[in-house]
């Protein structure tokens, strides 16, 4: 009996392991909401006949123990529109990946812009969240709320995030919080990104691959690169979307 019981013993102990493991390891699938009216000035408001009001694309987001990586789902060519005047709009989704080694406080992002490959390489940076009381369903899973207002792009962020998977983890920057965000809310619509699809499993070869290639550079000069850009393409007439 006392050999049973011993038995039943470790072979519980091991399930206890297989399941907090499966839950520190796995993929998740994110879609991306992005609404194209919200922001039009009033001197382009024809636009809301020329474009539809949101852009769907997903992204994913694989992760084990200590790491992750987001990433976009390659499904369709950029989307153009026709002014109608005989120019095109470019809508181009930058291929971007970030990953984040949360052992290491270290962040590696891949930039694509115009055509070229940017690396950048620095620590991660623990956003100014403040922690709220309501809570969510999001996926199956009861989410608890934060939010923190981004003052360079004047948004407001609220982040819906569970603890039953494991903590820091979250779409593109959003990974600084005691759990793993489900839903994120920027501007009340705006852009939202939204878990549909969660898998817990062992990580397959290359999933979780370390971003390289691409031009060096730091965050800030990559931003004022593409600040500088995007002004000389509205000063010659583009309509120009980008977001990085």
């Amino acid at each position: 009996m006392k050999k049973i019981l011993l038995i039943l013993g470790i072979l519980v102990s091991v399930t206890a392991a297989q399941v907090v493991f499966a839950q520190t390891e796995g993929a998740i699938t994110y879609e991306v909401k992005i609404n194209m009216h919200r922001n039009l000035p009033a001197e382009r408001q024809e636009m809301k006949n020329m474009i539809p009001e949101f852009r769907i694309t997903n992204d994913l987001l694989v992760f084990n123990e200590t790491e992750s990586l987001h990433k976009p789902i390659i499904e369709d060519e950029d989307d153009q529109f026709d002014n109608g005047g005989g120019m095109r709009m470019v809508i181009a989704r930058p291929q971007n990946e970030i990953y984040a080694n949360h052992e290491q406080s270290k962040r590696i992002l891949l930039q694509d812009f115009m055509g070229k490959k940017y690396l950048i390489e620095d620590s991660l940076t623990v956003l100014p969240w403040k922690f709220g009381t309501e809570t969510k369903e999001v996926f199956g899973y009861v989410c608890k709320q934060a939010t923190y207002y981004n003052e360079e792009r004047k948004q407001n962020v609220t982040a819906w995030y569970t603890d039953k998977l494991r903590p820091f983890l979250g779409p593109e920057n959003f990974n600084t919080l005691p759990g793993a965000v489900l839903l994120v809310d920027i501007n009340d619509g705006e852009r939202t990104i939204t878990a549909k699809k969660i898998e817990l499993r062992i990580l397959k070869k290359n999933e979780m691959k370390v971003p390289s290639g691409g031009t060096k550079t730091t965050q800030a000069e990559f931003r004022k690169m593409v600040n500088e850009q995007m002004e000389r393409m509205r000063a010659n007439g583009a309509n120009v979307m980008i977001r990085n």
